[in-house]
């Protein structure tokens, strides 16, 4: 159906998310999942010794994937329950087969399993694309290793760093949310055959009370899906605590976007950093001077609008009454797609914003220069302890000096020159610890370091094939 004007359409759909996260959450793939879990079902009961026939399986498979919608709506406006919809959907399409669909299920039973098959996928596709940004970024840090530049702490000049050492820092970052993802993925259970409450008792009444057979189906019936383990404990559903977990890890990775695109906004005000600008792109409707960083901008709002998702299940984990209650449905099915196709929105924001990152070292060298003796001061003091002076005594004579200068706007020969007089201190003596090579400290082996130890050890031994991004066209 065409889009309507007059209709709201999600943001997402229409400037940020990837073809493959949309389909992930699309309607066609949850139902198909709801359908493969029956099949799955009834080939595990066939397999222990139900009366199933091979007909019935190749029946539900066939039409597995033709999922008629309509009839579907009209099965809900006449049942009020969407799982019972699809089921006699199913059972239409399928006649032969339509006495054992769903047999010893409860709805959780393809709404729960589907979701965590969904919520896998999902963060599979998310973290195959975080590998991509850290082998973008890990390359940005490694040529920018040993390029100085001015640190800042509380937005006010402090130390020399590097611009790959700078970098490192939202790496770092990066690397623990892939960590946690990996972690995640391999980790996450499934929920397995529990029956209304999570006792099974209906499985073990199919089964005549064989509780391995019982066992073995839930056992089935994971592998298929590609799960390493059955959550053992659960009531009509899984634990919401799944929910948060993932959700805290999606907010994590919001926090670092964040982190990082506001840290180049900052230095695209100081020119040191700049986005790919257009040749037609305009800035403002009315300043036609405006270079705005649109992209680190569009990366901090959708971070904050992930993050703020994160406390919905843990309200919803902690209001889910005895085996369960109803009001996270509706909560889950907002929040959580929302919060998979924010976190892939801002993926592929950060994979065009470094692919077209630039940076001015001259620039950022120009600015580090114009700071150097006050940000040599720290080794002037150490010299001047190791003559022989009181560190308090000379850090107080220093400050005196540098908010002096600051005040007065007194030149750089100046200010060096009153403090070879006050602290007894040769220019000879000063001269070396102006240099820049030694005011970087280590930060360009930190950097070298840091790559080889722990990024391309970590990246070494993931071989997932390249994710496609979509052009970032708005």
């Amino acid at each position: 159906m065409a889009r309507s004007e007059k209709e709201y359409e999600s943001p997402f759909s229409a400037r940020y998310i990837s073809p493959e996260m949309s389909f992930l959450f699309s309607a066609q793939h949850k139902i198909a999942t709801f359908r493969r879990l029956w099949i799955a079902l009834a080939k595990a009961q066939q397999k222990l010794g139900l009366s199933i026939s091979k007909q019935q399986i190749a029946q539900m498979e066939a039409h597995a994937d033709k999922i008629n919608f309509a009839t579907t709506d009209e099965y809900e406006k006449k049942f009020r329950h969407d799982v019972m919809a699809h089921i006699h959907a199913f059972g239409d399409q399928c006649p032969d087969a339509k006495p054992i669909i769903h047999l010893g299920a409860t709805s959780s039973y393809v709404a729960d399993n589907a979701d965590l098959i969904q919520l896998k996928e999902a963060l599979t596709l998310l973290f195959h694309k975080l590998i991509h940004i850290l082998k973008l970024l890990s390359s940005f840090a490694e040529k920018e290793a040993a390029s100085p530049c001015l640190s800042y702490t509380h937005f006010q000049s402090a130390q020399p760093t590097t611009i790959g050492k700078r970098a490192c820092l939202w790496l770092q970052d990066f690397l623990m949310d892939a960590l946690d993802w990996e972690r995640l993925i391999h980790s996450l259970p499934f929920l397995g055959a529990k029956g209304a409450t999570g006792t099974q008792a209906s499985f073990l009444a199919l089964f005549e009370g064989n509780l391995s057979k019982v066992q073995e189906l839930e056992t089935t019936i994971c592998k298929e899906f590609g799960f390493a383990k059955v959550l053992p404990i659960a009531g009509q559903t899984y634990t919401r605590k799944l929910d948060l977990n993932l959700l805290n890890s999606l907010e994590s990775f919001a926090a670092s976007a964040h982190k990082m695109a506001t840290d180049i906004r900052l230095l695209a005000h100081e020119g040191e950093m700049m986005e790919a600008f257009g040749e037609t792109q305009v800035g403002s409707s009315a300043m036609p001077y405006k270079r705005n960083p649109i992209y680190s901008e569009r990366i901090c709002g959708m971070a904050r609008f992930v993050m703020s998702l994160a406390q919905n299940p843990a309200y919803t984990t902690a209001t889910q009454w005895l085996e369960r209650t109803l009001d996270d449905s509706s909560n889950r099915r907002l929040s959580i797609p929302e919060a998979f196709l924010g976190a892939d929105a801002i993926l592929n924001l950060l994979s065009h914003l470094l692919t077209h990152l630039s940076v001015d070292r001259g620039l950022a060298l120009e600015h580090l220069q114009e700071q150097i003796p006050f940000l040599s001061m720290e080794n002037i003091l150490m010299l001047a302890v190791k003559k022989g002076a009181s560190r308090q005594t000379i850090h107080e004579k220093l400050r005196e000096i540098a908010l002096s200068a600051r005040k007065q706007g007194t030149s750089m020969d100046h200010l060096l020159g009153r403090i070879e007089k006050e602290l007894g201190l040769s220019a000879a003596e000063i001269k070396p610890l102006l240099d820049i090579s030694a005011l970087i400290g280590a930060a360009p082996q930190q950097v070298h370091s840091f790559l080889k130890e722990d990024i391309h050890a970590f990246l070494s031994r993931q071989k997932n094939p390249p994710p496609s991004f979509p052009p970032v066209e708005k």
